[in-house]
Parts: structure tokens; sequence; C-alpha cells
């Protein structure tokens, strides 16, 4: 048995994705105890993922309140980038928004619950697309901020979803779609607004990608018929046979779980 904070899981893009559970310091390599008895019990603690103190609820995916409301990692524009406000000085940490928020990012097509548009920086692929548990995906376009790819994506969710159907990822791959067909299909619809944000932040602030479809598969054996999720914060232990994993989600016979979601929860894990 280890025991350790929860972090969310680490991947690689192989011919299967291959998976990390990270529990403080340990490291479970995860497709070796695919189909497999697998046991994780939380132990009533939580550790803030930015100051390490014990707190009693978790926010914004790890984080004490304290925490969450002074960090940059935790405020809206991380849900919503078009939001940011950087350029208006008031960042809560502008090291920090140098690093992560202004740096190029990418406006990408995926196929995870169905077609859908989303962005990440140029820094997270293909991690951003194995973490939504896409199938495959699609660099569209290139930006030089945060801000930017949430504007752009925001002319693009006009026409095509940006949030993804968690419950219908997990029953199983959709079809595969001809992504470079939908973008196609899609860049032509918002050619006005993409010459608008030029105008405005410079021509060489938004850029065409050409990239081939990236395929990616998941190590699952069995996915559920009916989803049930199982929550830390109702039931202490999850057990049973692990049948899958797919996006940051441990398919167990008895339901699944969103690792992720529990980051900074202190757990007892047996294999």
């Amino acid at each position: 048995m280890i025991t350790g904070t929860l972090s969310k899981m680490k991947s690689a893009l192989e011919d299967t994705v291959r998976y990390t559970l990270l529990v403080g310091e340990n490291q479970v390599e995860l497709t070796p105890l695919i189909g497999k008895s697998l046991t994780l019990t939380h132990t009533g603690n939580i550790y803030c993922d930015a100051c390490g103190n014990k707190t009693n609820k978790s926010f914004s995916q790890g984080h004490c309140f304290t925490c969450m409301r002074k960090l940059a990692r935790c405020d809206m524009c991380i849900m919503k980038p078009e939001t940011c406000h950087f350029a208006e000085g008031t960042c809560r940490e502008p090291e920090w928004g140098e690093q992560f928020c202004m740096t190029d990012h990418i406006v990408y097509l995926s196929n995870t619950s169905g077609l859908k548009v989303g962005i990440t920086r140029a820094s997270q692929i293909p991690t951003r697309w194995i973490d939504q548990g896409a199938t495959q995906a699609l660099p569209i376009i290139k930006v030089k901020n945060r801000h930017l790819s949430g504007l752009v994506e925001i002319a693009l969710a006009e026409f095509v979803a940006d949030k993804t159907n968690w419950r219908a990822l997990l029953k199983g791959d959709n079809e595969p779609l001809d992504l470079k067909a939908e973008a196609r299909r899609l860049l032509p619809l918002i050619d006005a607004k993409l010459y608008s944000l030029r105008i405005q932040y410079g021509f060489d602030a938004i850029e065409p990608i050409f990239h081939d479809i990236v395929n990616i598969s998941y190590p699952v054996t069995q996915y559920p018929t009916k989803i049930v999720s199982h929550n830390f914060d109702k039931e202490p232990v999850v057990s049973g046979v692990l049948e899958g994993i797919k996006g940051q989600y441990l398919i167990f016979d008895t339901g699944v779980i969103n690792v992720r979601k529990f980051t900074s929860y202190e757990v007892n894990v047996e294999y």
C-alpha cells in the first residue's frame, strides 16, 4: 500500500496512451493494472496543491480557499480565457501570467464526445487532448497568447461545441471524423472575425496551422453500459477491477472516477 495526495494522471502518447498515477512522491504505472483489482481509499485529508496546508474543502481542483482567492491559476479567466485581464495590469500574478498565458496557444478541433473546438498552450500538446479523452485532434490556428485563443474559440463555438459530454465520452469511442474537412468548413465562417482580430492585435498574432490529424487510442477493455460516478466526498473507498482509463477517468467495473477532480486528496492505494 502507498499513501499520498493525488495529482492529475501523467500520460504519454504511444500506440495506446500510457498512464501513470501520481500519489504524493510515488508513481504507479496503471496500464499493467488493467484487468486487476485496484482500491483507492480517501483518508479524509486534503492538502492544498499550492501552499500544502490542510484544508477541509478543495477549491479549483486542489486549492485551499486562501490560495483560490489569490492565485492567477484559479482566476475565472482560466476557465474563460476571453476574459483575460493581463493587458489591464490586474493579473493576480503577472510573472505566472507571462509564463503560462502570454505564450503561444493552439486552437484545435477534436473528436471527444463529438466534434469540439478547444484551446491549449502549444507546450501542452498532446497532453491536453489526452486529458479530454479525445480520440482525434487537429491543430488549426496558432495565436500569440491565451486571450486571443479564447476570442477565436468563441467565434468557432457559434458553429461547433466547445464542451465535452463526459458521460458520452465514457460510453465508448466515436466514429472517426474527417477533421480536416471540418476545418475547411468552419474556418471560412469566421474569416471576418479573424480579420478583425488581426487588425486589432497584429497580422502575425494569428496564424493558420497545417498539420496531420493525431489519432489517440486509450487502454480500455470494457466501457460501462451505465455510468456510475464515484465521489470521495460521499464514499471514501473506490474499489473494483480496473477496466480502462480514458481522459482523466479511471474506469472500474463498479463505476468511474475523475482523478483530476480529486487533486490534493490524500489516498491509500492498494493493488
